[in-house]
């Protein structure tokens, strides 16, 4: 199995090297990853500058790796371009969650998504993070177990998993889609200077059976997804009514 991995953490996250480790048992790996942070960067592409790549200043242990000017999702393209037949481009471990809402910005997940249009296997593949970075040997046995399951299908899919600090079990679920609280909170720069954090919460509870309802009881999400955004409910009700 030929293996591509990215992320938007850039590669000098630690979460792609765990990643890596886990997946060289699984088939032969390369990584192309952003040259610097691209977080909640969404499915931005380049379009304006050409893009260039770069051998990565980072070992990895038998793998070759590259860095990238631009988005996880260009990412995704050179690589393809770089790398004929890939079979699954795998996207993370993101240093931060990709549950719920947060799924329509996430650079880690458009790299997944990416891969689908290009007719590639995508998995992202997220954690959550505190004041300390996670614990990626404890996840190890728990990312090993949710790569063995979802690479065994050889059929086109998207998949979003999230991994909680100490996992304990893997369920399948689906999006927890709620309304969130955004907050603008301003401060000063060293000179003075106005700037402002956009940060938000989520006004109500998990549902359960949703991703943010696993990973708050220590459950590893899989979450499917597709890339039809069609709300068939309503197109039928508008398609009735027009009859």
């Amino acid at each position: 199995m030929r293996i591509l991995i990215t992320n938007d953490d850039g590669i000098y996250s630690p979460g792609i090297a765990a990643l890596a480790k886990v997946a060289r048992k699984f088939g032969q790996v390369k990584l192309v990853a952003p040259d610097v942070e691209q977080s909640s960067m969404g499915h931005a592409v380049t379009h304006s500058r050409p893009l260039s790549y770069k051998k990565s200043p980072i070992i990895f242990d038998d793998v070759e790796a590259y860095r990238v000017n631009g988005t996880p999702a260009d990412c995704v393209a050179m690589g393809t371009h770089l790398w004929n037949d890939v079979d699954v481009v795998l996207s993370g471990i993101n240093m931060g969650p990709n549950l719920g809402n947060s799924m329509w910005h996430s650079g880690t997940l458009a790299a997944a998504k990416q891969a689908v249009l290009f007719g590639i296997k995508g998995i992202a593949l997220s954690t959550p993070v505190g004041k300390t970075e996670p614990d990626f040997e404890a996840l190890e046995p728990f990312v090993e177990k949710t790569l063995a399951l979802l690479l065994e299908d050889k059929e086109l899919a998207l998949y979003n998993v999230n991994f909680p600090e100490k996992p304990k079990d893997i369920v399948w679920t689906r999006q927890s889609v709620r309304l969130y609280d955004g907050t603008i909170i301003p401060g000063t720069d060293p000179l003075g200077r106005k700037h402002y954090w956009f940060t938000v919460s989520p006004l109500e509870p998990a549902d359960e059976g949703t991703d943010r309802w696993a990973v708050e009881n220590d459950m590893v999400s899989i979450t499917p997804l597709r890339l039809d955004l069609t709300d068939e409910a309503t197109l039928l009700k508008k398609l009735g009514a027009n009859r």
